[in-house]
């Protein structure tokens, strides 16, 4: 595809560099002529230096030509008015906007077509703290991710010695738990993926993919992960945007502290969360502060101030003093993948939260959701079969007939709508039906295009 960004910060360069690797034809503008020039010697990308809301920089960008325009510039306003010129002016079919203000959401009149002319919205801020929100609802695992309005979930964990499926292959866990109907899509074993089958026998210390219908998931990760202890208490370091928006979400279920170095920002977070929250005012990475707030009490630390160093400080610092897990906001991708298998359990970043709200405009085929994993390497995707017997390569097939490529595999078929929904695990002899969504994880993105031509209908069907 032909895409413009708009705004080479973290996240415009964080979008554009996991676009460029998918061989799209990618064009950053930016105000900064050096920075541009530094991106496109380390990306396969053209550079354009320009204020982006100027129709004539649009043009030398190659707005006439381009099928996707992507707005993440630093203010709001610049986004919606980039969006606008890029859809009244030029006719660029799909434009989304990073917009931080919670007044605009997506759908909204103000918006649509006659109005800002924004297809789609992204937010980082509510996308990590959306994040953030699940790995508190499942205390133990990695990573969650959501499927078909939240009726399937992707949840990675590690598993734990002692737990009901170390030292057992995944057929004989499914015979120890058959009312736990899960579907094993990957296992990592020191930051390699291994072959998973039957006789796939899971150590202490896996990575393990499990996807599973919402109602049972629990019980799923009860028996990966023997310590399924509820979080409590959370201190967080950081009352920025990010820090707030948490803060505010966990009123009524969590015990918070927050952490804020800055005074005048303090007093603002003071007035602005209930009377049972604490705000204190000091440096996240101060030893004395933490011990005198109890972090060795708490059940989750999270660092969420807008320097990755300092996140990472305070996030190691906190695991050594005693809180039972620590996540670390980390926006450089050098230093998230060096924190992986560190004493930080969790590193976020901010860019790899909303790329899976763009790759659905990118990917071919019918999609409906799709989320990237371990860090970019990997993804899972969610498509819709449409079509019949003779114009899908889905509808009218069992499973066993249908050929991914060697490295992708089914994970669970999604049927029907709100009550009548159901989650089928996808056993060799299950026929698609039309309608269904069907979630394949991939574990190399060169396998994508393959994948994506299965969801493709033919034309005998229009």
């Amino acid at each position: 595809m032909r895409i413009i960004i708009l705004g080479a910060g973290r996240v415009g360069e964080s979008v554009a560099e996991s676009l460029v690797s998918e061989q799209n034809d990618i064009t950053l503008i930016d105000p900064d002529p050096e920075l541009l020039r530094d991106l496109e010697d380390r990306l396969d990308l053209r550079g354009v230096p320009g204020n982006g809301i100027q129709p004539s920089v649009l043009r030398r960008a190659g707005a006439e030509d381009a099928d996707l325009f992507v707005a993440c510039a630093a203010l709001d306003e610049t986004n919606l008015t980039a969006c606008k010129v890029a859809h009244d002016v030029f006719g660029i079919p799909i434009t989304v906007a990073r917009l931080r203000s919670p007044e605009f959401v997506e759908g909204d009149a103000l918006l649509d077509k006659t109005g800002f002319g924004v297809t789609h919205v992204i937010c980082p801020e509510e996308s990590v703290m959306h994040y953030i929100h699940k790995l508190i609802d499942y205390p133990e695992a990695l990573q969650v991710l959501e499927f078909s309005r939240s009726r399937a979930h992707l949840v990675a964990m590690r598993a734990a010695q002692g737990s009901a499926l170390v030292n057992h292959t995944i057929g004989e866990f499914r015979d120890l738990f058959p009312w736990a109907e899960m579907r094993v899509v990957a296992v990592y074993r020191q930051d390699a993926e291994i072959p998973v089958g039957p006789d796939t026998r899971v150590l202490a210390g896996d990575e393990v993919f499990v996807l599973a219908d919402k109602q049972k998931i629990r019980e799923v990760l009860r028996a990966i992960h023997n310590n399924d202890q509820p979080v409590r208490r959370v201190m967080i370091a950081g009352g920025g945007k990010v820090g707030l928006r948490l803060a505010r979400s966990l009123v009524g279920q969590c015990q918070v502290k927050l952490i804020e170095q800055d005074h005048k920002r303090c007093k603002y977070l003071a007035g602005e969360l209930p009377s049972d929250m604490l705000v204190l005012e000091g440096d996240s990475a101060d030893e004395t502060l933490l011990l005198e707030e109890g972090v060795g009490q708490m059940d989750l630390f999270i660092s969420l101030t807008s320097d990755d160093e300092d996140n990472i400080l305070s996030a190691m610092l906190a695991k050594r003093l005693g809180a039972r897990r620590v996540i670390a906001l980390i926006n450089r991708r050098i230093y998230a993948e060096m924190m992986q298998g560190s004493t930080i359990d969790i590193a976020i970043s901010p860019a790899q939260t909303v790329i899976g709200e763009l790759l659905v405009h990118v990917r071919r085929g019918a999609l409906a959701a799709v989320h990237s994993l371990r860090r970019g390497e990997a993804e899972a995707l969610e498509g819709v079969a449409r079509g019949d017997v003779k114009s899908s390569q889905l509808v009218g097939r069992r499973i066993e007939q249908i050929k991914l490529p060697e490295g992708a595999r089914f994970g669970v078929i999604v049927r029907g709508e709100g009550r009548d929904c159901e989650v089928l695990m996808p056993h060799h002899d299950l026929v698609i039906q039309e309608a269904d969504h069907i979630i394949i994880f991939i574990a190399n993105k060169r396998l994508l295009r393959p994948v994506e031509k299965l969801f493709q209908v033919s034309a005998n069907f229009f």
